[in-house]
């Protein structure tokens, strides 16, 4: 158990939520290869597929920011995590069971209502479990056992229909299996009895606040109170200049970060066959898995920062030269950079966001942030889309790595300003 002095970093509620996190990418990451396969073997077109993919994210999108903001009002965590885990557990039966559009979109809408539900709870509890000074090893802990799950759940994808080839239908049942666990996990998940809550952080300190801001209660709220779907953007109102700086560089690169699925479509450019494309995307969630925890532990000791910002450039160069490679070999550099860069980012970016958080807002905070990187991956994904129909797959990798060059170093900028 990873310890600093007396402090115990990886606490219970930490283990618990990794794993639950870990069982739930086990069961989605199974359908991922697969789900636009299926899809169209029960009739659905390309087109029906992309609008259904649009209505979920955005289901999920949206509601993050809601049920972040009510997980704040009300002063709890474990209902919305418990609530959106279940949901999305049993959410995959109904797709194999029923095969109907209407059915198909409402199990995976849930699915993603599911998602919407949980995640700004579940991050603010892993930020309210730790100090900011291991906020990076937390989160990166928490991406490590998430991806570690993402990368079992398509290889399981694999050896499934290397004996039972295109029976898709059992792999929605089998998993549901995973799911349970997690489900079962949550069940041993507590609130902590006494909230957090410091004045609202100003300026840029996303790497360093004071105890005192760690140690108040939370103030007693109305359970009737209603919440409004949209009320948690008043939160940009009423942030940190430093939050609003770092959240608009964070959607900024959101805009150019598409969909994975296109680096994958990049390998099929190049007449990759699906097993060595699964293959490589299974390699590039080991990466992630691997150096998520370590590098959340140096971002500790040399800042939230720098190792934010050293993942942006690392996103810069892979995208720059995606389109120009055609090796395996080659591919696999550039996946393996595209790891280190999701363990410099993905856990980092909310580690920073919850410093500069008073800790009764937490969960509105990330939820914020969660709800517009959703609506802006969305269209970063239709835009490289275009780019790559009507230009060509290089020109939309360029773009978007030259993009991202240009937040990273917007943010250099503003990070040596409010320093």
């Amino acid at each position: 158990m990873a310890k600093s002095g007396n402090y115990k970093i990886l606490t219970r509620t930490v283990l618990l939520v990794s794993f639950v996190s870990l069982f739930t990418d086990v069961a989605s990451e199974m359908l991922y290869p697969i789900m636009p396969v299926y899809l169209k073997s029960i009739g659905f077109s390309v087109l029906l597929i992309g609008i259904l993919e649009g209505v979920a994210e955005a289901t999920a999108g949206l509601s993050k920011g809601y049920f972040g903001h009510l997980s704040d009002i009300r002063g709890k965590r474990v209902p919305f995590v418990r609530a959106g885990y279940t949901l999305s557990a049993i959410s995959k039966p109904m797709m194999a069971i029923l095969t109907f559009p209407v059915w198909i979109f409402f199990a995976r809408t849930l699915d993603r209502f599911g998602k919407g539900i949980r995640t700004s709870a579940r991050d603010a509890m892993l930020s309210d479990e730790t100090m900011p000074e291991h906020k990076g090893k937390v989160f990166g802990f928490h991406r490590s056992m998430d991806t570690v799950g993402a990368a079992i759940g398509p290889i399981l994808a694999l050896v499934f229909l290397w004996f039972y080839p295109g029976q898709y239908k059992w792999m929605f049942m089998i998993a549901f299996f995973p799911g349970l666990v997690a489900i079962g996990l949550t069940f041993l998940l507590k609130d902590r009895v006494t909230g957090l809550q410091g004045d609202r952080v100003t300026g840029l300190q996303g790497d360093r606040v004071t105890k005192s801001q760690m140690s108040s209660a939370r103030p007693t709220i109305n359970p009737s109170t209603k919440v409004g779907f949209f009320s948690f953007l008043r939160y940009w109102s009423k942030a940190s200049s430093g939050f609003r700086f770092l959240v608009a560089g964070l959607l900024a690169f959101t805009l150019f970060n598409s969909s994975d699925a296109f680096l994958l479509l990049a390998l099929k450019e190049q007449h990759l066959s699906d097993t060595w494309m699964i293959g490589v995307y299974i390699f590039y969630n080991l990466v992630y898995a691997m150096f998520s925890y370590p590098i959340g532990a140096l971002a500790d000791k040399i800042g939230l920062k720098t190792m934010l910002i050293t993942g942006l450039f690392l996103f810069a160069i892979v995208y720059t030269f995606m389109g120009f490679v055609s090796s395996l070999a080659m591919f696999g550099v550039l996946f393996f950079l595209y790891g280190i860069y999701a363990a410099c980012t993905e856990g980092i970016s909310k580690a920073l966001i919850s410093n500069m958080a008073a800790k009764a807002d937490t969960a509105t905070a990330i939820g914020f942030y969660n709800s517009f990187a959703s609506i802006f991956t969305l269209l970063a994904s239709s835009l490289a889309g275009v780019l790559w129909y009507a230009i060509g797959p290089k020109a939309m990798f360029m773009v978007s790595g030259m993009g991202v060059f240009v937040v990273a170093c917007y943010l250099v900028m503003v990070f040596r300003v409010k320093r």
